[in-house]
């Protein structure tokens, strides 16, 4: 990972057939200026029709992971609660293999109470959700890195956990955690690769970017190391990409390194990855350009 300016796309898995989907993200990694692809984490639509189709991420992850070729790929985010790390950890280096070293591991506490409760899944305090992704990256990092490693935690445990293969990217796929409050922009500075920005707005981006600079400080990191990504939904009246592009300069100019843009309102579009391209990711990597010329 480095400090260059990054462009992505989120297509996540609702509201749309799996053959559509691929022809999207195919599209995308054609592009060389498209970095990454995003799918999300949840087993229910999180708008429109709540009865609509949603597909699982890591399974879908996998099967787009093993027809594209170049794009990085992953999910904003993977939730923690919905599986145990050891299983993720195991998950994440089978996708890593199958895109030959390609995947991009974001990971959250998780939030969406009512997909918990629909699916028997415990839905602890927020406090709690904190604690245990900051173990949970503890016990993934250790099993992407330790042949039979142990860990005795408070939430999690690992006996001699046998761990073969290891991710083809070396030491570990990029870690990319998403936070706002204190608690978890503390958990950003002790394990991201890169922060993932939940700011609505370019002012509370840089709010929320000074004060983790002020916790990876606290712990001796250089808050330098740790690179910024700021992702947003293009609003279905944003006919002209206009505002989104705006929006993506406005999170540029206050730091963010990775432009996440989520296209779902607009899958009937069959030219939407050009226009995503041609509309706002051209000419901000221009704009980019010409400034650090």
């Amino acid at each position: 990972m480095n400090n260059q300016l990054h462009f992505g796309i989120q297509a996540p898995q609702q509201h749309i057939s799996y053959q559509r989907l691929l022809e999207i993200w195919l599209e995308a990694d054609r592009e060389p200026l498209i970095d990454h692809m995003w799918l999300f984490d949840h087993f229910m639509p999180l708008g429109g029709d709540p009865n609509g189709p949603c597909f699982e991420s890591w399974t879908l992850l996998a099967a787009l992971a093993a027809q594209t070729e170049r794009v990085r790929l992953g999910h904003l985010m993977t939730g923690n609660t919905y599986r145990h790390p050891a299983i993720l950890a195991r998950q994440a280096v089978t996708v890593d293999h199958i895109s030959k070293g390609r995947l991009n591991f974001g990971i959250g506490a998780a939030w969406h109470e009512q997909e918990h409760r629909g699916y028997g899944l415990a839905f602890p305090s927020a406090g709690e959700r904190v604690r245990r992704l900051d173990e949970a990256c503890q016990v993934i990092r250790q099993l992407w890195t330790e042949t039979t490693p142990t860990f005795d935690g408070r939430y999690y445990r690992l006996h001699e956990a046998h761990s073969e293969p290891k991710p083809q990217q070396s030491p570990f796929p990029p870690i990319f955690i998403a936070a706002a409050g204190d608690h978890m922009l503390r958990v950003v500075a002790k394990h991201a690769n890169v922060w993932v920005s939940m700011s609505q707005t370019a002012e509370d981006f840089r709010e929320k970017n000074a004060r983790l600079a002020q916790h990876c400080e606290a712990i001796g990191r250089d808050p330098s190391t740790l690179e910024r990504l700021a992702s947003f939904i293009i609003n279905p009246a944003d006919a002209a990409f206009r505002q989104a592009r705006e929006t993506a300069q406005s999170f540029i100019e206050a730091g963010a390194t990775h432009i996440v843009v989520n296209i779902a309102a607009f899958y009937q579009q069959e030219e939407v990855i050009p226009r995503v391209l041609h509309e706002i990711i051209k000419p901000l990597k221009q704009s980019d350009e010409r400034k650090s010329a």
